[in-house]
């Protein structure tokens, strides 16, 4: 098997990480040629893509691709792997396609469980931007019957990615909002949900999410407690002086199901809960 991965970013890596041996050949696109050499260092062959035309390179790692893994972010104009070669992919037939998405597509459900049929109206321009790229995706697979799973992503969060990291070094925030709650999902999760939606040669769409949406103050506090250090003090989030984009988080409340990902495909979370994961991080390595 070969995998192809556009945008080969923290989860990427991680996948490759955990189930990298699957393959016998791996391929990572990057913008940056500064980003080549740490690629090459985790067993990707690393191919330059500017993100709009498709180089010779590009093309023969898609026409020999058993699996394609898309990471690389939407733009204004599309999917840029579907813009820049689309024929490419749909003359090479791979095996799958996992698109990895956000559960930001959904917008703001007032603290409602929301599952894969729940009406999307999302209010920022990249969760924009992702519903329209799931949108170009499926209509491909459906084109061409090549299996598209698309993977709706919470809140992302693992090793150099976590509370214990932003305590430790004294950037973590305690934002107290009645009634906002967050999903997340460990990178371990969505590395073993990409490999179950390959092996199962899945379509459609699946939430990748953890199980315990909560308030974000109360994942803090528990990572301070592990720590054995105060928690940050509490701001109200009128205060908060925070960035656009945070805002715009803040201004989604949601509870995602994970419920379609655990029957259909039969997946087994290794962190349901962050409680789970900052214990296992926190004797096992965090940073």
């Amino acid at each position: 098997m070969r995998l192809l991965i556009l945008g080969a970013g923290y989860s990427a890596r991680h996948f490759v990480k955990m189930y990298g041996t699957e393959f016998s050949w791996i391929g990572g696109t990057t913008r940056s040629p500064e980003k080549m050499e740490e690629l090459q260092s985790k067993g990707v062959q690393p191919i330059l893509f500017d993100g709009q035309t498709a180089s010779d390179e590009l093309l023969e790692a898609i026409a020999t691709a058993t699996h394609i893994l898309v990471s690389a972010a939407p733009t204004d104009d599309g999917d840029p792997l579907l813009n820049a070669a689309r024929d490419a992919v749909a003359k090479a037939k791979p095996t799958a396609i996992c698109y990895l998405s956000t559960i930001g597509v959904y917008g703001d459900h007032e603290g409602r469980w929301v599952t894969e049929t729940a009406e999307c109206n999302p209010t920022s321009k990249r969760s924009k931007q992702r519903l329209e790229a799931e949108r170009e995706w499926l209509a491909f697979s459906k084109e061409t019957s090549i299996p598209v799973s698309i993977l709706r992503l919470a809140g992302i969060y693992g090793r150099g990615q976590n509370a214990l990291c932003n305590l430790d070094k004294g950037k973590a925030r305690r934002i107290i909002k009645e009634g906002q709650v967050f999903n997340r999902i460990h990178v371990s999760d969505i590395a073993g949900a990409v490999q179950h939606a390959f092996e199962d040669n899945a379509s459609g769409i699946f939430n990748v999410c953890d199980d315990a949406p909560c308030p974000p103050e109360d994942v803090v506090e528990y990572a301070a407690r592990l720590m054995g250090v105060e928690p940050p003090p509490a701001v109200a989030f009128e205060d908060a002086d925070l960035s656009p984009m945070a805002i715009s988080f803040y201004g989604e409340v949601k509870r995602a199901s994970n419920a379609k990902l655990k029957g259909a495909l039969g997946y087994k979370f290794k962190f349901p809960n962050y409680r789970e994961a900052l214990d296992y991080m926190w004797e096992n390595g965090w940073s």
